[in-house]
């Protein structure tokens, strides 16, 4: 299952709350077909899950929802949070062996 790191869980409630997504809501990863430039998934705020989505909740509450396809393709993935060369922070999926530590 994806685990989720404190950084994403955070960064996801600052996200929901910005856009007044209720607390049922979350970030859901869906698979795109076909790719777009090399990626298989999206992602999106989402008020609540879709029939079928797997629910990753949180310890802070944050959740995360994900289709069945993108829950296949991440069930053995870290979801975290990292600045890019701007200092911009961006949602990075890692193997679990990468060191991410899920919350």
């Amino acid at each position: 299952m994806l685990a989720v790191t404190e950084a994403a869980a955070d960064a996801i409630s600052a996200l929901t709350a910005q856009d007044g997504i209720p607390d049922s809501g979350g970030l859901r990863f869906t698979l795109v077909t076909p790719e777009v430039e090399g990626t298989p998934l999206a992602v999106a705020l989402a008020p609540e899950p879709t029939e079928g989505d797997q629910v990753v909740t949180a310890a802070t509450g944050a959740h995360v929802f994900l289709e069945p396809g993108a829950a296949e393709l991440l069930s053995d993935k870290v979801l975290d949070v990292q600045a890019d060369a701007e200092g911009q922070l961006n949602f990075a999926v890692l193997r679990q062996d990468e060191g991410g530590q899920p919350v």
